[in-house]
């Protein structure tokens, strides 16, 4: 099966905060741009982030795993190695998670290394790693 990037246009309330936390945190390639979006290079994934003149709602969170995950949030599964490496960059960042790094479901279909954090104008991503890749899609 071919495999094509995706596109997501997401609100954000300062574009140079969202270009410092995307491009110079997270290391995405900054694209093409104009006075109110920024496209990132987002993992092989084309995001935009469109300034908005309101703030961003809290939005509701399930229960996964025991924690409060955010419904609504977008991320990327990297490789376990990446995904280390990022937490550590979060970490040294002083970035406050709404989920730290850690291992969920484990010893169980799925188990994956996963973390939640919000970027500076409140929207939420995880970033996930899979041991095995294989229990990306497992049921």
């Amino acid at each position: 099966m071919l495999k094509y990037p995706f596109h997501l246009a997401f609100p954000v309330t300062d574009l140079e905060a969202t270009r410092d936390f995307y491009a110079n945190l997270i290391g995405c390639r900054e694209g093409r741009s104009a006075e109110r979006w920024i496209d990132f290079d987002f993992f092989g994934h084309q995001i935009s982030a469109h300034l908005v003149d309101d703030g961003l709602p809290d939005g509701p969170t399930n229960t996964v795993d025991g924690k409060q995950v955010p419904v609504q949030h977008f991320g990327a599964i990297l490789d376990m190695d990446s995904w280390k490496a990022l937490a550590d960059r979060f970490k040294q960042a002083n970035r406050e998670f709404i989920i730290e790094p850690y291992i969920r479901f484990e010893g169980e279909v799925g188990e994956q290394a996963t973390m939640f954090l919000l970027d500076p104008s409140g929207n939420a991503l995880e970033f996930k790693a899979f041991a095995d890749e294989s229990m990306i899609f497992a049921s």
